[in-house]
């Protein structure tokens, strides 16, 4: 498949190569086209979410204990190591979670400081509700740009990248 006349990846990536001719440009239409998709994907994500009163962090959080499975209740400490975030930062979602009752913080068992964080039939209601949408809406975005084969193909590259990139 060629590239569209108007792709900003491949033009960057010709312009180096001219202005440049020493330098490796083959990253530049992977990566600028990952990040172009990552931004458009955020964006559109975010206006999704929106229609139905949800924002990431907040599904995140819900999405979290859902995928727990029942009783949908993890400590805190579990939350931050799944969603890849601090300590502070589970604590910030889950206090406004709670403020919107969609999740309740449980007693810490008995000589133990790890707080529990379940979710309340609302916010049950509200991650099903979000989810559901947004998974048809996106399965959709790709569904159309992409066939079956492709669609496992591009996972199964983007895995690899993925697999090789640093971590800090």
């Amino acid at each position: 498949m060629s590239e569209p006349e108007d792709d900003l990846a491949a033009a960057i990536a010709r312009a180096w190569q001219r202005e440049q001719p020493q330098l490796p440009v083959g990253s530049i239409p992977i990566l600028t086209r990952i990040r172009q998709a990552a931004k458009l994907l955020t964006d559109d994500r975010r206006r999704t979410l929106a229609r139905v009163a949800m924002d990431d962090a907040t599904l995140d959080l819900l999405s979290t204990l859902r995928r727990a499975g029942a009783p949908y209740r993890l400590p805190t400490r579990e939350l931050a190591a799944r969603s890849l975030i601090t300590a502070g930062a589970v604590t910030q979602r889950v206090d406004r979670a709670e403020r919107a009752g969609l999740v309740r913080r449980l007693p810490a068992e008995p000589g133990s400081r790890a707080v529990p964080v379940e979710l309340t039939a609302d916010g049950h209601a509200a991650v099903e509700a979000a989810v559901g949408n947004l998974l048809r809406h996106e399965q959709h975005l790709v569904d159309t740009a992409l066939d079956g084969p492709e669609q496992r193909e591009l996972a199964r590259l983007l895995a690899k990248l993925l697999a090789t990139l640093p971590r800090e």
